[in-house]
């Protein structure tokens, strides 16, 4: 069976190089929706780079200056010369089409792409030289990312954006005092923050002991019971089951110590047994993969969401990510990490809460409430994040204070909201966060 030929359009290829020559502000017509690698004639695509080059140097765009351009680069010859360059303008008689061919070729692009992933898909199921659940996320995320590319950003008139702030205006006016965002179930954080905001990345930073999980879980535990919204948990740290071992805890009030060691009392097993039965039905859904990557999360989340809904994220812990690639230090690392973060809070439009360390620099000072330079590695974690949030216990370092089993949760960032400190009572024996009595949690 001969060989297929790859979907193409040689005459929409000439007709927008055609047209780029007849209008000089074409190309600005047509810069978001074509790359280079989109034209299927390796000609076409030296052309259009030669474009693209004058464009960055300042320098017109036109039949002249493309045929120079090719022949100081060594090119001309392999595009057919400055006679099949000239021939070009015959192909359209004018310019106003443009983004019409434009898309024609990119549209051809496109399905060439899907052509190759899907080649390169198969390769991967004939070599196997992973497992098959790593082989189908890779294979679920090359086809994503084509799907990504399909999509280009445009402009939107101020007119279009007032009509949607303006319905959120009179939504917000008609639930005035309503937490509007995800409930945390938190009553004093909740009015702080208004609950947890669509598209924001919420960082939630303490040193180790603090109960950063306990606090994440205590929130997704609440926001799938009582909202019935689905959550997604990537634990990098704790294993599946030692995460709802914990859930198990908290939800039915048992020392996790005496569950730990087997010293369960008869009146535990009750508990046990009723807890289990209600955390059954929750939407919960933990993936416990080690050195997972945000493109990994990104795949795996966005398959949750088709298949089952979401309406939060929840990462445990940021600094257990796998940079996407290898970068000078770990600095740049954080950066590419919390950038990754952002984009897929805005990419699923959910929530997505993200547990950091803090620097030892917390210990070396007298008052060790966290500051925000004590984020590790933290210059981008700072810009990236919408909230960021710390967790102090004072009975941590101070054995006699009058403040035991008190939790303040230092809202240090806010990007659309106030900062300030609530408090909340940790039960350390269950793991577990519950809400202070209203004159106790606002200071």
């Amino acid at each position: 069976m001969p060989d297929k030929v790859p979907p193409q359009n040689i005459d929409a290829e000439q007709a927008v190089l055609g047209a780029l020559f007849l209008d000089a502000d074409a190309l600005y017509r047509i810069i978001d929706i074509l790359q280079p690698d989109d034209f299927y004639q390796q000609a076409h695509r030296l052309i259009y780079e030669a474009c693209l080059k004058l464009q960055d140097d300042g320098e017109p765009v036109d039949m002249l200056s493309v045929t120079e351009r090719l022949r100081r680069d060594g090119s001309l010859d392999k595009v057919g010369g400055a006679a099949y360059i000239a021939s070009l303008t015959d192909v359209i008689p004018t310019a106003s089409n443009i983004e019409y061919y434009a898309r024609i070729v990119r549209e051809k692009a496109v399905l060439r792409t899907l052509i190759s992933v899907a080649s390169r898909i198969s390769e991967m199921g004939y070599d196997a030289k992973d497992s098959a659940d790593r082989l189908v996320d890779r294979a679920e995320q090359m086809i994503l990312e084509l799907g990504s590319r399909r999509g280009q950003t445009v402009f939107v008139s101020i007119k279009e954006i007032l009509r949607k702030t303006w319905d959120h205006i009179e939504n917000v006016y008609a639930h005035k005092g309503d937490t509007l965002g995800i409930k945390t179930g938190f009553t004093e954080l909740d009015k702080m923050c208004s609950g947890l905001q669509p598209s924001d990345l919420i960082i939630l930073a303490a040193r180790p002991s603090m109960g950063k999980t306990a606090l994440a879980m205590s929130i997704a535990h609440q926001v799938a019971e009582r909202q019935g919204i689905p959550v997604a948990v990537f634990s990098l740290e704790m294993s599946r089951e030692q995460l709802v071992q914990r859930l198990l805890c908290a939800e039915a009030m048992v020392d996790q110590y005496r569950l730990r060691t087997g010293n369960l009392r008869e009146e535990d097993w009750e508990k046990l047994t009723d807890a289990a039965e209600r955390l059954n039905e929750l939407p919960i859904y933990i993936d416990d993969a080690a050195g997972a990557s945000v493109r990994e999360m990104r795949a795996k989340a966005k398959r949750l969401q088709a298949e089952r809904g979401l309406g939060l994220v929840i990462i445990d812990y940021l600094q257990l990510i796998q940079a996407p690639r290898r970068a000078e230090n770990r600095q740049q690392e954080i950066a590419q990490i919390s950038r990754g973060l952002k984009s897929l809070a805005k990419e699923l439009n959910v929530p997505v809460l993200a547990l950091s360390q803090l620097s030892r620099a917390v210990e070396s000072r007298p008052n060790k409430r966290p500051q925000m330079s004590d984020l590790r590695e933290s210059g981008s974690l700072e810009q990236d994040a919408d909230v960021i949030m710390f967790i102090y216990r004072d009975e941590y370092y101070n054995p006699d204070t009058d403040q035991k089993g008190i939790a303040e949760i230092i809202v240090a960032k806010q990007r659309n909201g106030p900062t300030g400190t609530v408090k909340m009572c940790f039960l350390k024996e269950f793991t577990r966060f519950v809400n202070l009595a209203r004159d106790e949690a606002v200071s």
